[in-house]
């Protein structure tokens, strides 16, 4: 049994990524400010005497003995990381300096749940690790693209100047139960607007693509990662390689849903990414064959089954 903390842990990954981690035997610690997260996401564990959950924001230390830390705490979705950019910051920034100071000082091994979003709107297609990226660092989504750039500066210089054990991912697209139904997401959006009826709303033409990755898929991946050994810090893609046009996604959304809405057009946000779609060579090559398992078509299934249930 290892004990383990989970920073955004009543989020829609982190609730997901604790509930694993409970029921492979460990013990779990949910740290949360609900800024995003939910305890509607983790009622079901809370008979478990083995998971404990703390109300407090990463900004501000925090102290525990813990083997692992698994950092999650930020609001990933853009309207939610815009609504308070300098806490978004600070978040990121601030929130990775303070359990990279608890890890080193426990000597535990922690993992930075990092972001596609560090490519900006890439010039490479799929995205492999080694490109830098190409982001606006004024711009609207600057505060969580930049922020998370920053952590993962952090954590480098704290494995390479004081030798604290770190794990980095950059998370691509990623759905499932448990997601907000206003969090502003593509897939979130698409499927409360077929469930209720209303107009689906697309930004730009619907050329734009994305690669979506089913939860269960993305958990699998960071447990493998947290699991290799000492000389492998990434960071590493974890997500989707199949590509689907933003278009294309809302048709299979009307289909699988049957429902009338109709399609309308908006101008693109700011800096919005035209292409985005992870090179997982890596992954496969470190994380013993992992790739996602999980289908567009079979996701979107729980997913909308899920929705129907919370609406």
């Amino acid at each position: 049994m290892k004990r383990i903390l989970v920073t955004g842990g009543a989020g829609f990954i982190g609730s997901h990524l604790c509930e694993r981690l409970l029921n492979e035997g460990n013990e779990v610690i949910c740290l949360d400010n609900y800024f995003t997260g939910s305890k509607r996401n983790i009622i079901h564990l809370l008979n478990n005497p083995y998971f404990e959950v703390v109300r407090h924001d990463i900004t501000e230390a925090y102290y525990a003995e813990v083997d692992e830390v698994y950092n999650l705490a930020c609001p990933a979705s853009p309207i939610h990381y815009q609504h308070d950019p300098i806490k978004t910051i600070k978040t990121s920034v601030v929130g990775a300096t303070n359990m990279l100071g608890l890890a080193k000082r426990i000597n535990a091994k922690i993992l930075q749940a990092s972001t596609s979003e560090v490519y900006g709107d890439p010039n490479i297609h799929p995205q492999p690790e080694s490109y830098w990226g190409n982001v606006n660092p004024i711009g609207l989504r600057s505060c969580y693209d930049e922020g998370k750039r920053c952590a993962e500066s952090l954590f480098i210089n704290y494995h390479k100047q004081n030798n604290v054990r770190i794990k980095i991912i950059r998370i691509f697209n990623t759905y499932g139960t448990r997601m907000n139904t206003n969090d502003g997401r593509v897939i979130s959006n698409f499927i409360v607007q077929a469930l209720k009826g209303e107009d689906i709303t697309i930004y730009g033409k619907g050329n734009q693509t994305r690669s979506f990755q089913f939860v269960d898929d993305l958990v699998e991946g960071m447990i493998r990662m947290m699991n290799t050994d000492n000389t492998v810090t990434g960071p590493i893609n974890i997500g989707n390689p199949t590509e689907f046009s933003i278009l294309d996604l809302a048709k299979k959304i009307i289909e699988i849903t049957g429902s009338s809405s109709n399609l309308i057009f908006k101008p693109l946000p700011e800096d919005d990414p035209m292409q985005r779609k992870p090179d997982i060579s890596l992954a496969k090559k470190t994380l013993n064959n992992w790739e996602p398992k999980v289908s567009l078509d079979e996701g979107l299934l729980k997913v909308i089954e899920y929705f129907k249930s919370v609406l």
